[in-house]
C-alpha cells in the first residue's frame, strides 16, 4: 500500500510539473504587481537617464534581460524601461511590460529626425498617428520606370523606386479575423491632455557645451509620424517621406509600440523631439551635437503630460 502511495505521489508530482510548464509556455504571465501604472519608454539610454533621475521610490526588476524601474514621476505611478534602438526591440519590450505589469497607458519619450520642412532641431512633436513606412514590397523592375508588385498586399502610398510601402496585418481581441491597416492612432484623450499640458513650457535651445539653436524650439501637437528600421540621413528620401505620408518626424520605434498598444487595447502616446533633420541640414547629421538637448525637451513635455493625467 505504501509503495502504491509513493508511486501515485510521484505521478501526481510529474503531472503538476508538466501542467505548470505547459501553462508557462502557453502564455501565463504572472504580474510583478497589480498596481495600475503608466509605461514610460525610451529607446536610447540618455533619454531614459533624464526621466529616471526625476523618479521617486524607485525599484528595479529585470525580466528577459530588460531592466524595469517602478516608482513615481510627477506624482503618478509608472514603470520606466529602455526598449533599445530597433523596431523589434521596441515591440518586444512593450509586450513584456504589458504581460508583467498592469499597464493603463503607454507614453514614449525620445528623439527623432525631422522631415517636415517647417520644423527645426529642438522642436517637440506629439503625433496623432504613426505608420510603419518601411514595411515594404521590394518590387520587380520591369524597366521604363515600371514595377511589378504582388496583389497579396495592400499598397496605400506611392513608391520610392523599388520600395513600395504596404499596410500590415493586425490581430486584436474583439476583431474577427485579420485587420489590415497602415496607421495606428494616438489615443484621443491623451492627445487632448498633451495639448493642455504643454501650455507655457519653455524648451531648451542651448546644449551644455553652449551650442545654441537659432531660435526657440516649439511644441507641435498632431500630424503623422512614421517609424522603420533605418536611420535616415538622406535629403531625397526625407523629401519623399514628407510628401508621401505628410510625416513630421521619423524614428525607429514609435509606430511599432503603437501597433503593440493597439493590439492590446492600451492607450498610447509618443513625444519626440528633433535631434536632427534626417538629411535636410546643410552639413553633417546633427544628432551628435543635439541629442541631449532634444532628449531633455522631450522629457520635459512627457513629465508635464504625466503631471496632469487624471
Amino acid at each position: 500500500m505504501r509503495n502504491r502511495f509513493v508511486v501515485l505521489s510521484l505521478v501526481l508530482g510529474i503531472v503538476l510539473m508538466v501542467w505548470d510548464g505547459s501553462e508557462s509556455r502557453l502564455g501565463a504571465h504572472p504580474l510583478v504587481d497589480d498596481t495600475p501604472r503608466i509605461a514610460v519608454i525610451s529607446a536610447y539610454a540618455p533619454e531614459q537617464v533624464i526621466l529616471s533621475s526625476r523618479m521617486e521610490n524607485k525599484k528595479s526588476t529585470e525580466i528577459n534581460g530588460i531592466e524595469f524601474t517602478t516608482g513615481t514621476l510627477a506624482g503618478k505611478k509608472i514603470v520606466l524601461f529602455l526598449s533599445g534602438i530597433s523596431t523589434v526591440n521596441a515591440a518586444m519590450s512593450t509586450q513584456v511590460a504589458i504581460n508583467h505589469w498592469n499597464i493603463s497607458k503607454i507614453i514614449f519619450s525620445g528623439i527623432a529626425g525631422g522631415v517636415d520642412p517647417s520644423l527645426e532641431i529642438g522642436d517637440v512633436v506629439v503625433p496623432d498617428k504613426w505608420g510603419q513606412y518601411l514595411e515594404l514590397y521590394l518590387a520587380r523592375d520591369l524597366g521604363n520606370g515600371e514595377w511589378e508588385t504582388d496583389p497579396l498586399f495592400v499598397y496605400p502610398y506611392p513608391n520610392f523606386g523599388m520600395m513600395h510601402p504596404r499596410s500590415v496585418d493586425v490581430r486584436r481581441e474583439g476583431i474577427d479575423g485579420i485587420e489590415t491597416r497602415f496607421w495606428f492612432h494616438t489615443d484621443e484623450e491623451l492627445l487632448k491632455i498633451a495639448a493642455s499640458a504643454v501650455e507655457g513650457i519653455k524648451l531648451n535651445n542651448c546644449t551644455e557645451e553652449n551650442v545654441c539653436l537659432s531660435g526657440q524650439p516649439n511644441i507641435i501637437i498632431g500630424g503623422p509620424g512614421v517609424s522603420g528600421s533605418a536611420f535616415v540621413d538622406n535629403e531625397e528620401f526625407r523629401k519623399y517621406t514628407f510628401e508621401t505620408f505628410g510625416a513630421r518626424v521619423l524614428d525607429m520605434e514609435s509606430a511599432h509600440v503603437a501597433h503593440v498598444a493597439y493590439a492590446n487595447s492600451t492607450p498610447f502616446l509618443a513625444v519626440r523631439s528633433l535631434s536632427d533633420l534626417a538629411g535636410g541640414g546643410s552639413g553633417s547629421n546633427e544628432i551628435g551635437i543635439f541629442y541631449a538637448l532634444a532628449a531633455e525637451n522631450a522629457a520635459r513635455v512627457v513629465q508635464a503630460i504625466i503631471g496632469i493625467l487624471p
